[in-house]
């Protein structure tokens, strides 16, 4: 539950008086704020290890190509979203070129202060919970290291785990995931025969999927390519290498 002090940066083209207002109100919701203005350098220095990324646009506005490619590569490394304060033709600019998961809600201009306030404290407590996280689903039969990834996963994603194929899609019947990462050789249904099964599925089948696989070798690499996953990675792959991984995968959404 969040009880209070987000941290939350509006950026803008410069602090007019509406964005001082809306500074203030948030301060009332005992939430820090500050400013940055549309200034690459002036968003890195303001930019908070934690809390939320709110962007003014005054009327025929757009955000430049840097500050854009900025965002997205910042906003998916640590797992917030923006808010976007603007007109409508203004904050569809926005939409059209951000991953639809980085955007937390868009405001149109003139701004309802209290339904702002609203939304941002409900987003806080969201990140409290961990309901904004991406959420990874690790299936395989061996409990060590579906453990292990677990343990290098969870602070940056909601990770759940299936120690089978069949588990995984009664599992998935009533969850929903981002990113499945599934163990290419299991007992009785292996996971080509998975990757099938969630394909076949509505409701599964646009769910990304990389194989988890112990061989290197190019027969064994080529064998796995040919399904068309994602990607995989290496059982033999250390923490770095795995987290790195789905970063760029997420970022690239």
């Amino acid at each position: 539950m969040f009880f209070g002090s987000g941290k939350v940066l509006v950026i803008g083209e410069k602090e007019t008086f509406i964005i001082k207002v809306l500074l203030g109100k948030l301060n009332d919701a005992r939430l820090q704020t500050s400013f940055a203005s549309e200034n690459l350098n002036a968003i890195n220095e303001a930019w908070p290890e934690d809390g939320l990324i709110v962007y003014y646009l005054e009327a025929g506005n757009r955000i430049s190509p840097e500050i854009s490619t900025f965002l997205k590569d910042k906003l998916s490394e640590d797992n917030k979203q923006l808010f976007v304060i603007g007109d409508a033709v203004d904050t569809r600019s926005v939409i059209d070129s951000m991953p639809p998961h980085l955007i937390g809600k868009v405001f149109e201009r003139p701004l309802n202060y209290e339904n702002f306030v609203s939304a941002t404290l409900a987003y806080f407590n969201m990140v409290a919970e961990g309901e904004t996280k991406r959420s990874v689903l690790i299936v395989d039969d061996d409990p060590n290291y579906m453990g292990l990834v677990r343990e290098w996963l969870k602070d940056s994603y909601k990770v759940s785990m299936a120690n089978s194929g069949m588990r995984a899609i009664k599992w998935l019947s009533s969850n929903s995931a981002d990113l499945i990462l599934l163990d290419y050789e299991m007992p009785v249904t292996d996971g080509p025969q998975v990757l099938e099964m969630l394909r076949s599925d509505q409701e599964t089948k646009d769910i990304p999927v990389m194989f988890l696989t112990g061989k290197d070798d190019k027969e064994s690499v080529m064998a796995v390519l040919s399904l068309k996953p994602e990607g995989y990675i290496l059982k033999t792959s250390g923490k770095e290498e795995l987290v790195n991984t789905i970063r760029k995968f997420f970022m690239s959404r």
